[in-house]
Formats: structure tokens, sequence, C-alpha cells
């Protein structure tokens, strides 16, 4: 299985931007990929704090540290991107890991 990041928005409308990124990693299983969502892990409650800088900043490092051992960089398009996305894609490109975006469409009916 290839190791795939996964990057969509979070911050703003959490709900929403979290059901959005349940089904990026449904989608990215789907095509027989072993997806992380970092965003998704590690604002889970009792982790780390989102609204928090310096938590925020450690859960964007750690994410980072995974991504190193990634294959691929998968932007989920549909929700538009963030400043963390954007963040995201540099580090895959400095790396030299390869961006891929994609759709699945808006709000799932």
């Amino acid at each position: 299985m290839k190791l795939v990041i996964i990057e969509s928005p979070y911050a703003g409308d959490v709900p929403r931007n979290e059901a959005y990124a349940r089904r990026a990693l449904a989608d990215s299983l789907a095509r027989g990929e072993a997806p992380l969502a970092s965003h998704l892990l590690y604002t889970q409650p009792g982790v780390l704090d989102d609204t928090k800088p310096e938590q925020r900043r450690k859960g964007i490092e750690a994410g980072f540290a995974w991504g190193e051992r990634a294959e691929l960089t998968a932007v989920y398009v549909d929700q538009g991107t963030s400043p963390g996305v954007e963040m995201g894609i540099a580090a895959a490109k400095a790396c030299g890991r390869p961006v891929e975006y994609r759709s699945i469409g808006g709000e799932e009916s």
C-alpha cells in the first residue's frame, strides 16, 4: 500500500471540514492507499487544541514528520485550501514528495 498524506481544510467550519476529511480518508482507502490525516488525528479531544498556537505547531510538525515517510500527498480541493493545506503542499514539494489534487464532490448527499 502506498503511504499517503491527506491534506484538506480543518479550521473554519470544523464539523463540516472533519466530515469532508473523513470522506477523503475513505476515498484514499478505496484507492488501495494507506492514508494519514493528521489534522483529524491530533485534534481529537484530549490530544491537541488547534486553537492554541503552540499545540497547533506541534501537530503540524508531527504531521510533517510522518510526511517524510509518505510516498504521496493527496490534496482534496472541493472545499478550497487553507493556510495549513498550503503549508502541507509546500512541505511535500520541499522534500520531493509528489502532490496530487483530488475532487470527491462537496457535501455528501
